[in-house]
């Protein structure tokens, strides 16, 4: 579970410097451009990794519901919004509120059980720490 847990940290910090660095690129490139090349260069890196690692199972891929293969388009969909966010918010800002929303979601398909995902059952406390979440917002936003 540590493992897991330090993973989830530097995908976070990974998330927050690729939104920077894709905003940028954006500025000087377009953002349809920019969201293109950021997708092919990662497409590449994928299939470099995937040559060494050789986890490819093309029989399970059969077997799974096809709409999850809509995850590459929610992937452009992410780039895209990440981007418009940083660039009129600030890091930061865009930042915080792709986590609440990102919680938020994320809190619904367990409750829920969509898409597979065990059923969780609803629980305050979560919500709760959404609200905290929203108030951490606030806090941080506010000038003198």
């Amino acid at each position: 579970m540590f493992i897991s847990m330090i993973t989830a940290l530097i995908s976070g910090m990974l998330m927050s410097i690729q939104g920077v660095f894709n905003t940028r690129v954006s500025e000087k490139a377009g953002l349809w451009f920019t969201t293109s090349i950021v997708h092919f260069i990662a497409f590449v890196v994928c299939i470099g990794v995937l040559f060494f690692t050789r986890d490819a199972n093309v029989a399970g891929l059969k077997m799974v519901n096809k709409w999850y293969l809509l995850g590459g388009v929610l992937g452009a969909g992410i780039t895209y919004t990440v981007i418009v966010a940083t660039a009129h918010l600030g890091p930061a800002f865009a930042v915080m509120l792709i986590l609440i929303a990102q919680m938020s979601a994320s809190y619904l398909i367990e409750v829920f059980g969509w898409f597979g995902t065990p059923k969780s059952g609803f629980m305050w406390s979560k919500l709760v720490g959404v609200g905290i979440m929203i108030v951490g917002i606030i806090v941080f936003q506010w000038k003198k």
